[in-house]
């Protein structure tokens, strides 16, 4: 029951990056996309129909976390409080500036544009600096209560992760834009997606071997799931040379979501060590809630789940077109 759960908590944490990764991408391209308003606005109306669907995979994933894994949740948001701060104001800042830019037509878009532009880079490197430290530990003690040690949540290692997070969401909003942005930004999308690509395969090398000598005990299940994100950004490389960016598309979200998997897998049945105490470890049983409350939240995680995921494919068969100049913009 244990590890079926911590499979729920993966897949919701995993379609989250997948979706989600190219809005904040987006959000952070934006600037480079052009000055005119009216390319802006196309660029946006692109990730207009799934936005708000993409943020519900992080509710669910969050609600999973605090209802079934609830001795994780404690440790993990009280030993990184500092990044779990600044993700929730990227978050907030982010979504509430793409709802309210162009909520009136005769409004100033400046300083929307500018909380979309810095919520989205905030929002990336928050999520590489967590996943980042997940990955060495969180500065805990042997009960698991935080240890005040805010610098020691921007090791080298970490800082690693938010840029390659920055990269890996750029190269994801890049590709999204090329299948489903306005004409016009195609071929500058192409160019961005082209330019992110080296980066993002510069971390996913340094990140693998620089883990591997930090870590001790990995499992194969992240050996496999860093096997898929090597092979993911062949793909998306295969892609964009062939111009064939419908098959960069779900290679570059397949891509996107793997990091969150190798994380999980990491060390499992073990899913949260320390950095200041190297005998504490957090296992899979220690963190599962009561098997009543467990068994209680199964009745309702099904149906859940199979709405979002039906949901989410009727809305990218309904919008797989790229967006015009006659399309409804959503923002």
């Amino acid at each position: 029951m244990t590890t079926i759960w911590w499979g729920v908590l993966g897949l919701l944490l995993g379609g989250y990056f997948a979706l989600a990764g190219y809005d904040y991408g987006v959000g952070f391209l934006l600037p480079g996309l052009g000055r005119d308003e009216a390319k802006q606005r196309r660029a946006l109306g692109a990730l207009g129909p799934f936005f708000l669907a993409n943020e519900v995979w992080l509710i669910a994933a969050v609600g999973v976390l605090f209802g079934v894994f609830p001795h994780l949740e404690g440790r993990v948001f009280a030993g990184a409080y500092v990044l779990v701060v600044a993700l929730l104001l990227g978050l907030v800042t982010f979504t509430a500036s793409v709802q309210l830019r162009s909520r009136r037509p005769d409004a100033r878009r400046g300083p929307w544009s500018f909380g979309i532009t810095a919520g989205a880079l905030v929002t990336t490197l928050a999520w590489g600096l967590f996943l980042g430290n997940l990955v060495l530990g969180l500065p805990v003690d042997a009960q698991g209560n935080p240890v005040d040690d805010v610098l020691a949540l921007f090791d080298p290692y970490a800082v690693l992760w938010g840029l390659g997070f920055v990269a890996l969401f750029g190269l994801q909003a890049a590709v999204f834009l090329t299948v489903r942005g306005p004409a016009e930004l195609a071929g500058r999308a192409a160019r961005f997606a082209k330019t992110f690509a080296t980066p993002v395969g510069t971390f996913l090398v340094v990140a693998t071997a620089w883990g591997a000598l930090a870590v001790s005990g990995i499992s194969w299940a992240a050996i496999a799931v860093t096997a898929v994100a090597f092979a993911a950004f062949g793909t998306v490389l295969f892609g964009l040379r062939s111009k064939r960016y419908r098959l960069a598309l779900p290679a570059a979200m397949l891509l996107s979501a793997t990091p969150a998997l190798v994380v999980g897998a990491l060390r499992f049945p073990t899913i949260l060590v320390s950095t200041s105490d190297p005998g504490y470890a957090l296992t899979v049983s220690d963190a599962f809630t009561a098997p009543e409350t467990a068994g209680l939240l199964a009745w309702f995680a099904v149906p859940v789940l199979v709405v979002l995921v039906v949901v989410q494919l009727l809305t990218w068969r309904a919008n797989r077109g790229p967006v015009d100049r006659q399309s409804l913009l959503h923002f």
